[in-house]
């Protein structure tokens, strides 16, 4: 084959081939390629300025281009060393070469688009290239994406963690509830790990801007906002203070199930998830279950009925009114004999500023356990990220695409 024609295959802009060597047994193309004419200037790869001042011969760089079929693609380049007066010696930056990587930008482009609905070492066979080759190619990718991205004020910010396994335990996700994308990973869940953040990612002149947190009832995280954000309003998560309720349900289930016998314990037996269910949810079959439960135990009853009025308090939207019900709510609660719901009054109590904050501030609930959702769905399907940087941009892209697709 001419090497005209495998120029014009390959079309690298500005470079043509002067010697290829197909090799049957191995299944690969070999193709020397040099720039079309004599060029006066050489990019340098530092600062990106045209010189004019080159240091010896040119050098070769073999790098791995898009496969033809089932045959390997491998291109020498002929590279020339310039002479920057900014940034001293380096190999000339090349238009079609993924940096100091051993691959051209649209075979990296070509992994990094498999990666993004596909595991890295499932796209690492396919492909035949080592499984940190292909993440460190993601990674590129996803880190020259996220530099071309248009800088959102940061008004209403996310804080929370999930639970990650006995190893790491915790990883603290801090959101941007606008945008509804993570934006900063940290291990642990201490009161240090929040002031990372804020050293690392959130300068000061920057956190002027944020005007509400919604964070959980988790007293670190509460020490270091007040600290970092004291004009913030701090915004207690609706779905905490109601993981707290379920729990207190929950409790009262397994009380009332080693309180009672016989029978009446059989009722109790494998109805977890049907009391931890709204009344709204739930079909004509399984409400004829509870209502069958109720019926021989009150204080299932009770406190199924208290924990679905909790939930009225996020409708009102003015503080007096909230505050009203849930002083109401509370005294109901007084003499109905539910340890697990006293517990629950007095964690109310001690946070209802917080918990009330949201008449003042409006914010989307539920934002910040869907990107946890999120972020445990992509732990899922790569099977665990050791680095938090490249699992939190595959999370934004995620996010990001999700977004134009429904925009669409």
């Amino acid at each position: 084959m001419p090497e005209a024609i495998v120029t014009r295959i390959l079309r690298l802009s500005g470079y043509r081939v002067y010697q290829h060597v197909f090799d049957e047994a191995a299944q690969t193309v070999t193709c020397w390629v040099r720039p079309e004419a004599a060029r006066p200037y050489c990019c340098c790869p530092g600062c990106g300025i045209s010189t004019q001042t080159t240091v010896g011969s040119p050098t070769e760089r073999r790098v791995r281009d898009l496969p033809w079929g089932p045959w390997q693609v491998w291109l020498v380049v002929e590279m020339q060393t310039v002479a920057c007066r900014r940034c001293g010696r380096h190999r000339e930056r090349i238009s079609f070469l993924a940096g100091k990587a051993h691959c051209t930008q649209r075979l990296e482009a070509a992994v990094a688009r498999e990666c993004s609905d596909a595991p890295v070492r499932r796209v690492a066979a396919r492909w035949g290239l080592a499984a940190e080759t292909v993440r460190l190619m993601d990674k590129r990718t996803l880190q020259h994406w996220a530099a071309g991205r248009p800088r959102v004020p940061l008004r209403q910010l996310g804080v929370d963690e999930i639970f990650l396994g006995k190893t790491t335990k915790f990883l603290t996700v801090v959101s941007n509830l606008e945008t509804r994308e993570p934006l900063w990973m940290g291990k642990e869940r201490k009161r240090e790990t929040l002031d990372r953040f804020f050293a690392e990612a959130l300068p000061p002149r920057l956190r002027r801007a944020v005007k509400a947190v919604c964070v959980d009832m988790w007293e670190p995280f509460r020490l270091s906002l007040k600290v970092h954000l004291p004009r913030a309003r701090l915004i207690y998560d609706k779905f905490h203070v109601l993981k707290h309720a379920n729990a207190a349900v929950d409790e009262t289930r397994r009380a009332e199930f080693f309180r009672k016998g016989g029978r009446l314990r059989g009722l109790v037996r494998g109805k977890r998830w049907l009391l931890l269910t709204r009344w709204g949810n739930l079909d004509r079959t399984q409400r004829q279950t509870l209502t069958d439960l109720f019926a021989v135990n009150r204080r299932l009853a009770k406190a199924y009925l208290f924990r679905d009025q909790l939930t009225q308090l996020w409708t009102y939207t003015y503080e007096a009114n909230a505050r009203r019900f849930l002083t109401r709510w509370l005294l109901a609660l007084r003499w109905q004999r539910l340890p697990a719901f006293e517990k629950l009054a007095k964690l109310l109590l001690t946070h209802l500023d917080g918990i009330l904050a949201y008449c003042h501030v409006k914010v989307p609930f539920g934002v910040v356990e869907a990107i946890n959702g999120n972020i445990r769905a992509m732990l899922r399907r790569g099977r665990g990220y050791r680095d938090h940087a490249y699992l939190l941009l595959k999370v934004q892209r995620a996010t990001a695409d999700s977004r134009r697709l429904r925009a669409a």
